[in-house]
């Protein structure tokens, strides 16, 4: 579905408002403790409204549950950050979110092994992660800014759609390029084409300011409709972001920064 470009822009107050309620708010550092996972989970029943979800290591997940309200989800990640083509450590970090309490999984695709042309490989590790993970959210990471290629970024969206993924999801924010209009764009005409009514997207990576959301708030209403703009169909995967966003519900304005989270 696509609207006219009047119908699309947002104002920043209404960007602001519709990011803060599709945020994952991110902590993957590899220094976290416990002690930064509470003040994740503070920051995330925020003044202007709670979060979509919170992002941890798996082995925060239940922490994390027992902080947050049911209604704020809890995601953590596998196979991440190097997306190796290793079935049984993506399935063992699977089996660890579940059991801890967590409500999504942000996985890794073998970016790598796509780039090699192994897809039926990649197809096969989808696959299995997919069906492991039921019925949690399973939102997959294709490394957009490492597949070069819009051929290669496309693919990478159909094999995640084709596998039954909930969300695809640009990047792991560890990487040289993370998240890009380019790449969102691409991935967002795929699940477009697709025909899946449920799918969405997750950008990640470099976003910090509220004019750096609304461009990918606007992307997704061009490509799959406003309706879209929700947090069943739109994520964004950040750490700062959340500080911009209330500077702006505050009537601070907004400044665009570009930093990686």
């Amino acid at each position: 579905m696509s609207e006219s470009k009047n119908e699309q822009r947002l104002t920043h107050e209404e960007a602001a408002r519709l990011a803060l309620q599709c945020l994952d708010l991110t902590s993957l550092n590899d220094g976290d403790t416990e002690a930064d996972i509470e003040r994740l989970c503070l920051r995330a029943q925020s003044p202007f409204g709670a979060v979509a979800a919170v992002c941890v290591w798996p082995r925060f997940v239940a922490l994390a549950r027992r902080l947050l309200p049911a209604e704020i989800q809890v995601a953590a990640v596998a196979d991440f950050p190097d997306g190796a083509l290793d079935v049984p450590r993506a399935l063992a970090d699977v089996a660890a979110i579940a059991q801890a309490g967590g409500n999504e999984v942000d996985v890794v695709l073998p970016y790598k092994a796509l780039i090699a042309g192994q897809q039926t490989e990649v197809a096969e590790f989808l696959a299995e992660v997919r069906h492991a993970s039921r019925p949690l959210t399973l939102k997959v990471i294709i490394e957009s800014g490492e597949l070069a290629t819009p051929e290669l970024i496309a693919q990478a969206t159909r094999l995640a759609l084709m596998a039954g993924a909930d969300f695809v999801k640009t990047s792991t924010g560890k990487s040289r390029v993370s998240a890009t209009p380019e790449a969102a764009a691409m991935m967002l005409q795929e699940i477009a084409a697709s025909g899946l009514p449920a799918a969405g997207f997750k950008a990640s990576g470099g976003i910090r300011s509220v004019e750096d959301a609304r461009v990918y708030l606007e992307l997704a209403a061009a490509k799959l409709g406003r309706e879209a703009l929700q947090p069943r169909r739109l994520r964004f995967g950040a750490s700062g972001l959340l500080d911009a966003i209330e500077a702006q519900l505050r009537g601070e304005g907004t400044q665009r920064s570009n930093a990686a989270y």
